[in-house]
């Protein structure tokens, strides 16, 4: 079992940064992949980065990168997502998971979910 627990996400001005923030406990953290996604109102869940257990390889979705950095630190138990130059586009709900298989991009490859983080750009 692997508990993952978001923290982080609030309002920000269209232009501003923010740093999403999971932490989590159960399996021994570096040992598993780790991604974020979201899901705003009414569409499906996207995929948005993912870091491999060590942090040496990571993943982007073409819609954030070199906006987005995915990173964690194994000391901690934490990943974390730094986002910047946010658009109202990227209001959503932001979800880190852990893939304790594989190292990828589909969310039905993600075994434990966080309960998300809301992330409000006004337009």
């Amino acid at each position: 079992q692997v508990q993952l627990v978001e923290s982080g996400g609030g309002l920000v001005q269209a232009g501003g940064s923010l740093r999403l923030s999971c932490t989590a406990s159960g399996r021994t953290f570096n040992s598993y992949a780790m991604g974020w996604f979201r899901q705003a109102p009414g569409k499906e869940r996207e995929f948005l980065a993912a870091i491999s257990s060590s942090g040496g390889s990571t993943l982007y979705a073409d819609s954030v990168k070199g906006r987005f950095t995915i990173s964690r630190d194994n000391a901690k138990n934490t990943v974390y997502l730094q986002m910047s130059s946010l658009k109202a586009e990227d209001t959503a709900v932001y979800y880190c998971a852990a893939d304790l298989r594989r190292f990828g991009v589909r969310s039905n490859g993600y075994d434990y979910w966080g309960q998300g983080t809301q992330v409000t750009v006004p337009s």
